[in-house]
């Protein structure tokens, strides 16, 4: 219990010490140098509407949260799908090698309008797609790199061990990739949310946090904009501890 204490105290007191001395730093910047609101509000400005607009802000939380999970998702079966494809056919990984390039120099500032277009802008159609595109190049990228890890010693000795394919693949492949993969996922996690907001700039329904900080901003309230930034915030955390916890589950269990 001690041994426990003790890590809690050193992993998790000294960032949130730093976040509460930028906190105040900033403050003290803010209320001192006279910072005009603008520019930038203090955090008790921002905490304060925050709690004013917490119902709009868990409304438009659950609604750029939904896009971007269901972006995660099938952005990473795709790229999972496609890694195990590419790792197994060495033409297709060839094949693939310059349209995963492409894809991952994609701009959604300049891909969420022509969605908007095609599916229409009243649907969350176009910034489940971006927020898909974002999350394939990660999990693909990690994904292969993990598939690729199996050395074909490991595989002629499981052939010598007469293994069949799924044999090979729970006790040798499946193991190697995994930590790659959800690597991916991680990094994927945080970019599903950030696509989702920021393709929610650029037109759609006006639903999501990125619609509200737009609004915010423009009618200069800029206390209100920070707090749904705030509120991305809390919506990338959510989503990156949730894939840290799967990760956590499936590697304590995964097959040995």
């Amino acid at each position: 219990m001690n041994g426990a204490a003790s890590s809690f105290v050193t992993r998790v007191l000294p960032p949130v010490a730093l976040f509460v001395l930028l906190l105040a730093v900033w403050q003290l910047a803010v209320v001192v140098g006279g910072i005009p609101a603008f520019l930038l509000p203090s955090p008790a400005a921002i905490v304060d509407k925050f709690a004013e607009l917490l119902p709009s802000i868990v409304a438009a939380s659950l609604v750029t949260g939904g896009n971007a999970l269901v972006g995660l998702v099938l952005g990473s079966v795709l790229g999972v799908v496609a890694a195990v494809v590419a790792a197994f056919v060495r033409v297709l990984d060839e094949m693939f090698a310059p349209v995963i390039a492409a894809i991952a120099v994609v701009p959604i500032v300049a891909l969420a309008p022509v969605l908007y277009t095609m599916f229409g802008a009243n649907f969350e159609v176009a910034r489940v797609i971006v927020a898909a595109i974002a999350v394939f190049v990660p999990v693909f990228i990690n994904s292969l790199r993990g598939l690729r890890q199996v050395r074909p010693v490991q595989r002629d000795l499981m052939r010598a061990y007469a293994a069949s394919g799924w044999q090979t693949a729970r006790t040798v492949t499946i193991p190697s990739a995994l930590p790659f993969m959800f690597t991916g996922l991680r990094i994927a996690s945080s970019l599903a949310v950030i696509s989702a907001v920021v393709a929610e700039y650029f037109g759609g329904p006006r639903s999501g946090i990125g619609s509200f900080i737009t609004s915010a901003a423009s009618g200069s309230n800029y206390a209100s904009a920070w707090a749904f930034v705030v509120g991305a915030i809390i919506v990338g955390l959510v989503f990156y501890t949730a894939t840290l916890a799967v990760e956590k589950l499936f590697t304590r269990h995964r097959p040995t």
